[in-house]
């Protein structure tokens, strides 16, 4: 399930909004002015903003260029959504660092679509689709961790936690990790945890996964963190 915030000073657009990202299982939190926002995204990083252009007070222009410009919330997937529909505008909503632009009046069908498109690109743990890595399959919506075999699958136990990292980690193959970075995305960014507590969890991730031969697929980085490799036959974790 993912976080999303819509920003969004029309109530019954952005009512509108809310219930189509709700029935389709997303969390929702709605801000009426930048101000608002700014609390909401300061309380809990989402994984997702829609914002609109013309808001009371600051814009979202100018909110999006500050969200670019501050390391917390400068890889924060933002689509902006307004009634300035001219290709100047567009250009400027993009350069201030929107990954999308969409111009009122919206289809609801659309948007929910370039949200899934936004998420998959920029952070596709908050989505529901089934990842499969070196024939590990995880189904975030049955909560299912299973290897494939010619008899049949076979399921993998782990707890919540273990779940979240191994989702985060197939969700973004071979790329290093460091323990600050994986707190952020797995336990939350106002989380405060000592950075330690990783490697427990990667520990325990490893037992998990050991009845089906893929705890070699999470590899120590030394000095750096963690990945999840998508070769099996060269991997050697280092404990």
């Amino acid at each position: 399930m993912s976080r999303i915030v819509v920003v969004e000073d029309e109530s019954a657009i952005a009512e509108l909004i809310a219930i189509n990202l709700r029935h389709a299982g997303h969390e929702v939190t709605l801000a009426a002015s930048a101000e608002q926002a700014q609390r909401a995204i300061d309380a809990v990083l989402p994984d997702l903003v829609v914002l609109d252009w013309m808001l009371p007070g600051q814009s979202g222009l100018a909110l999006a260029r500050q969200w670019r410009a501050s390391e917390r919330t400068r890889e924060l997937p933002i689509i902006m959504l307004t009634a300035r529909g001219e290709e100047s505008d567009k250009v400027a909503g993009l350069d201030a660092g929107a990954d999308d632009y969409i111009a009122k009046p919206f289809s609801t069908n659309e948007l929910m679509a370039r949200i899934r498109a936004v998420l998959r690109r920029k952070a596709p743990e908050a989505l529901e689709d089934q990842v499969e890595v070196a024939g590990l399959r995880l189904d975030p919506s049955t909560r299912r961790i299973s290897r494939r075999t010619a008899q049949g699958d076979i399921d993998l136990k782990m707890g919540p936690t273990e779940f979240r990292l191994l989702h985060f980690l197939m969700t973004h193959p071979e790329r290093v990790h460091s323990r600050a970075q994986l707190l952020d995305q797995v336990w939350g960014d106002h989380v405060f945890v000592e950075e330690r507590t990783v490697d427990v969890h990667i520990r325990r991730l490893r037992c998990a996964l050991e009845p089906s031969g893929h705890d070699s697929l999470v590899q120590t980085v030394r000095g750096s963190g963690y990945r999840f490799s998508t070769q099996q036959e060269s991997a050697a974790p280092v404990r």
